[in-house]
């Protein structure tokens, strides 16, 4: 993976600010998305962690109250995975994971995979 010091610095204080079950999820999110493209790059966008593939923000993830949500930038990756996704909120372009609960990181890896391939198919086009 590319790593930029200087955006990678914003990401570490993002999650350093953040409290100690907020941070827990929100490693556990992003070690499942870096392991599912390895070969992006960590960014900031719109104020949070992020991961750049093939010339775009491929996915984005921050922390909130009572939840962490991973935004796959993609209502249509969303659809495609309903049923995986279960009781779990989702909202336009959000996926939101219970602070409670663990990170789902064969999800995460399959739902990361598929926006990889959505942005692929696009370029390709």
């Amino acid at each position: 993976m590319q790593r930029d010091a200087s955006t990678v610095a914003h990401v570490e204080a993002y999650l350093a600010a953040l409290p100690p079950a907020s941070r827990t999820a929100m490693d556990a999110l992003r070690a499942a998305i870096r392991s599912a493209v390895p070969e992006a790059t960590e960014t900031i966008s719109y104020q949070m962690p992020a991961f750049r593939h093939v010339g775009r923000v491929l996915v984005s993830y921050g922390a909130f109250k009572d939840h962490v949500s991973l935004f796959p930038m993609s209502m249509a990756v969303i659809r495609a995975h309903e049923v995986e996704l279960g009781d779990r909120h989702t909202g336009k372009g959000t996926i939101q994971f219970d602070l409670r609960k663990p990170i789902p990181a064969t999800l995460v890896k399959k739902l990361v995979r598929a926006r990889v391939a959505e942005v692929k198919a696009r370029g390709a086009r």
